[in-house]
């Protein structure tokens, strides 16, 4: 007890005498590390349980069956359009996750894919309420489909001849298999870089499910947007707080005594901080600056504010930039899926 109270005033000393904004959470972040700043042999010890994953030498089997084909709503056209299942997987795969990423990845992506896809099917047999007629949309309500003459168009020239059989082959060699908890298909969420672990669904969907539990990611490391950073002046910052929760008594001269750190989640995210006394969210925060995470801090230099963030997307099930990762360490598929989907089966349908 001693010691904490000696870090404590330390860490206070050390606030007071810094000229700017620094929301860094210290004493919470302290075991928190990005994934760009986890050693390798952290990371090595991380994920070493997953090497206790046995590979069966033939998947169980399920009583879920593979439609041949489903329907699908364009957001473009606002039209239902029916598409060969296995096609609309390997436009799914190439609209959700970089084609150059390690073909493990891209396998492990199909499994999730394959996966969300009949779990919606099953949720949603008369379509989903916010598209009726359609159980999935083609953008990031549900999980992106871009069609194929689409995808050769928004790519560089060569891209089909490079990458598309690679495609096919993540779709192909997985062909069937699916995700369950306790013999029931799951929704299995995903995202793109968690910054280091990712979240406990409860954290960001209110609901705890078995699976989604928050897990290391350390090989996020090349990950484009592990790190980011808005930047506005303090004027901006203060009228989009008061915007939202009315007239606070905060200025230039006052913020750094008026923000404060509420709770941080298992996986390092900022569940909420008080503005003058008034609670906010991190989702809060997140939609109101178009951050990209809610792992964030603030950081004031004159009349300028840096929020800076780490990780992109909601942070839920698997970071795909951490498969990506993974699959580059030597992990093949099964064993990324077993570890960001906690006590999962893999199984294969009729």
């Amino acid at each position: 007890m001693f010691n904490r109270l000696i870090y404590a005033l330390v860490i206070f000393i050390m606030l007071l005498t810094i000229p700017n904004i620094s929301l860094n959470f210290l004493e919470h972040k302290m075991n928190m590390p990005s994934a760009a700043e986890i050693t390798e042999e952290e990371k090595n010890q991380i994920i070493e349980k997953t090497r206790d994953y046995e590979e069966p030498e033939e998947l169980a089997k399920t009583n879920i069956t593979e439609p041949e084909s489903i329907k699908v709503f364009n957001l473009k056209t606002n039209e239902v359009m029916v598409i060969n299942f296995e096609e609309y997987l390997k436009g799914v795969i190439a609209s959700e996750m970089p084609a150059e990423f390690n073909i493990e990845a891209l396998k492990a992506q199909s499994v999730t894919s394959r996966t969300y896809l009949l779990y919606r099917l099953k949720k949603y047999p008369e379509g989903q309420p916010e598209h009726l007629g359609a159980p999935v949309c083609t953008g990031v309500h549900c999980q992106v489909w871009t069609s194929k003459e689409d995808l050769i168009a928004s790519h560089e020239d060569g891209w089909y001849e490079k990458y598309w059989s690679k495609i096919e082959e993540a779709v192909s060699s997985t062909d069937g298999q699916i995700l369950t908890y306790e013999g029931k298909i799951i929704e299995p969420l995903f995202h793109s870089t968690s910054g280091g672990r990712t979240e406990n669904s409860e954290e960001v969907f209110s609901t705890a499910v078995p699976y989604l539990r928050s897990v290391e990611s350390p090989y996020e490391g090349e990950a484009p947007k592990l790190h980011d950073s808005v930047k506005i002046t303090v004027d901006e910052f203060i009228s989009k707080i008061k915007s939202v929760y009315g007239n606070l008594n905060i200025s230039k001269d006052n913020l750094r005594e008026k923000i404060q750190l509420g709770e941080v989640s298992e996986g390092g995210k900022i569940k909420t901080i008080y503005i003058d006394n008034t609670e906010i969210t991190g989702r809060e925060m997140r939609s109101l600056f178009n951050l990209n995470s809610t792992d964030f801090n603030f950081i004031q230099s004159g009349n300028e504010i840096e929020i800076v963030t780490t990780g992109y997307g909601h942070g839920v099930g698997m970071s795909q930039w951490g498969a990506d990762g993974m699959a580059d360490e030597g992990y093949n598929y099964r064993e990324i899926l077993k570890h960001y989907f906690t006590d999962v089966e893999i199984v294969s349908m009729k």
